[in-house]
């Protein structure tokens, strides 16, 4: 296949996901519900129509224009997933196919029936594709070059079983945001979007808030109601009463709102329904603190020039928004 022939398969797949109709997304849903209780029928659908945005000719198009992926030697190209929001893998399966390498799958237990779907949708789109994608179960075997997504720990296991070949091996990370006091009650909306999507699974969901001293916490809460009913996730509330009991007991000073419990701390990554803020003196020191933790941060939000997502929009990434911000094309372009 040419190029310009797999990024038509994929328009063709793209369009199919924004003309869904709700019956087919229901089953969907109801089958990635039943393998990982995370996935409801809203974070989905959100998922389903984030693919479909940049699923799109002119988009795939501009993205890969710089790569001439019709002139390489096809790789075997293995993609370890990881399963915390809804087909978060895509995006480094999309990468592998359509510049021309063939994948090999080893997909997250708790996030493999939606990747199926789609990978058979496209195979039907263009079966020249079903020869470019495997499965593994078991360890992988004849593999040329390596993506894998993971936790700390398991990025040590990736490293020693990987490391001799080209790899992207991706860490946890995590995103913050940088309040200055003047934000709209819009933009602080929006900022709820940012830490309450995906329930805070994901790593450009925000757990870090930085904000200036004298800063009025109570402003926050006022403009974050509308994400309340995530209490009524009974994985969520369950990490909402546990993590209430540890500050409780442990006599930690606190604000809680019913469905999130706000904490100073000079941690970065905060547990499930945890939201850590740290406050600044001035703008030199917020900055200094964010460039020794850049590694650890996918995005970071707010309007300062620093400031990589405005509010609203870590869960909007484009194509070339990629993940620990490793330019996959260019690697995929090196084998």
């Amino acid at each position: 296949m040419q190029l310009s022939q797999r990024i038509q398969a994929f328009d063709q797949l793209g369009k199919s996901l924004r003309n869904l109709n709700p019956e087919k997304l229901d089953t969907w849903s109801q089958a990635a519900k039943a393998e990982n209780p995370w996935f409801t029928r809203e974070s989905v659908e959100r998922s389903i129509n984030g693919l479909g945005e940049f699923l799109d000719s002119n988009k795939l198009t501009e993205w890969t224009k710089q790569y001439s992926f019709d002139h390489i030697k096809p790789k075997n190209v293995g993609i370890v997933m990881a399963g915390n929001i809804p087909m978060v893998g895509f995006h480094d399966l999309l990468c592998v196919l359509v510049s021309g390498h063939r994948a090999q799958v080893k997909l997250s237990s708790k996030d493999s029936v939606l990747i199926k779907i789609l990978l058979q949708n496209l195979t039907e789109i263009e079966p020249g594709f079903k020869d470019q994608i495997s499965f593994v179960d078991g360890p992988m075997k004849n593999f040329d070059a390596v993506i894998a997504t993971g936790s700390d720990n398991s990025a040590r296991y990736f490293l020693h079983y990987f490391g001799k070949y080209p790899n992207i091996i991706r860490k946890n990370r995590t995103s913050c945001a940088v309040l200055s006091g003047a934000e709209s009650p819009e933009e602080i909306q929006a900022l709820g979007n940012d830490i309450f999507t995906y329930f805070g699974l994901g790593c450009r969901n925000v757990s870090k808030l930085f904000i200036p001293e004298g800063f009025n916490l109570p402003q926050l809460l006022d403009q974050w109601r509308a994400y309340e009913n995530i209490i009524h996730h009974h994985k969520y509330n369950n990490n909402y009463d546990y993590q209430k009991a540890i500050l409780l007991v442990n006599q930690i000073p606190h604000l809680d709102t019913g469905y999130l419990l706000l904490q100073e701390s000079e941690r970065l990554v905060s547990p499930i329904s945890v939201l850590f803020y740290e406050y600044y003196a001035d703008e030199q020191q917020v900055k200094h603190r964010i460039d020794q933790e850049r590694e650890k941060l996918q995005c970071i939000v707010g309007k300062k020039s620093y400031c990589t997502v405005s509010f609203g929009k870590t869960q909007s990434p484009g194509l070339a928004d990629y993940a620990d911000d490793i330019n996959t094309l260019v690697f995929l372009k090196s084998l």
